[in-house]
């Protein structure tokens, strides 16, 4: 049996406006305590591009302050899990973070945008009826999901009409 993988808190305030679900922190996330901690993890530079910002060159703790500035959330669509490594192919028995809970707590949401096809098809699942919030797919910002940083910036645009 493999070790039971725990995620981290939601990072969000009463202004968020874009919740952005992952699956569940992989191994170098949780070993660092951060969310996309990988160095080849595209999510900073993705949101960094998205606001304008050179997020990666900032501290953690900074990046997560100018995301919830800008009215951007973070969390995961599982609370834990077993899994040996860091690919979503590996999750055992997961369990569901309570994203309905979450989402009706946020007063100002907008949209909820789900970082990859297992966050995007368990997260649909729990989220689907949620009213006037947008749900948006978008390829995962992993360095297992093999495609170019431009391409991977191009999809992730969809988000820039939710963050002005």
């Amino acid at each position: 049996m493999n070790a039971r993988s725990v995620g981290f808190e939601p990072v969000v305030d009463n202004h968020t406006r874009v919740l952005i679900l992952g699956s569940l922190p992989g191994d170098a996330s949780l070993k660092a305590a951060q969310y996309y901690a990988h160095p080849r993890n595209s999510f900073w530079p993705l949101m960094g591009g998205l606001l304008g910002e050179a997020l990666p060159a900032l501290s953690y703790d900074a990046r997560l302050n100018r995301l919830k500035a800008r009215g951007v959330g973070l969390w995961d669509v599982i609370a834990s899990a077993e899994r040996a490594g860091s690919l979503d192919a590996a999750i055992r028995s997961p369990e569901a973070a309570d994203l309905r809970g979450l989402a009706n707590s946020l007063p100002d949401l907008r949209a909820v945008a789900f970082n990859g096809g297992l966050a995007a098809r368990l997260g649909r699942r729990i989220l689907t009826d949620l009213q006037g919030v947008a749900l948006i797919d978008l390829p995962s910002s992993s360095p297992a999901h093999a495609r170019p940083l431009a391409e991977k910036r191009h999809a992730w645009a969809v988000l820039a009409p939710f963050l002005s």
